[in-house]
């Protein structure tokens, strides 16, 4: 596998943007959800690219593999969270749209990762 640093994956660069865009949504939240549902959600959108960066920087493809699933699994989490999120009425149907459509990307985006790094 040719060495490629974390910062020039397109899958880290989105899923850095996606939690700065997470970030910004959050914002907006009531106050008393900020050590509740703000800060779970804000944990959860930069654990994905925190967990993209943390496994290319290990030495074997299959402990890359183990956090790109993690980071996968953290994308799920986001997705039932802003789910949630709208339920309560703190986001909008659009942003909740929005989000979704960010959010099948980037599973796209790990998940052809995942594909390339097992044909290593």
């Amino acid at each position: 596998m040719a060495y490629q640093k974390y910062t020039e994956l397109e899958v880290w660069k989105a899923a850095r943007a996606f939690a700065a865009e997470v970030y910004k949504v959050t914002a907006i939240f009531p106050k008393e959800e900020t050590y509740g549902l703000t800060s779970q959600i804000r944990r959860c959108a930069v654990s994905i690219p925190s967990n993209i960066a943390e496994g290319s920087g290990r030495q074997h493809p299959k402990e890359t593999i183990q956090f790109l699933t993690i980071a996968r699994g953290s994308l799920y989490e986001l997705e039932t969270q802003l789910y949630v999120s709208f339920d309560i009425g703190f986001i909008s149907e659009r942003q909740l749209n929005d989000s979704i459509s960010k959010i099948e990307i980037l599973g796209k985006l790990i998940n052809g990762y995942i594909r390339y790094l097992n044909k290593e």
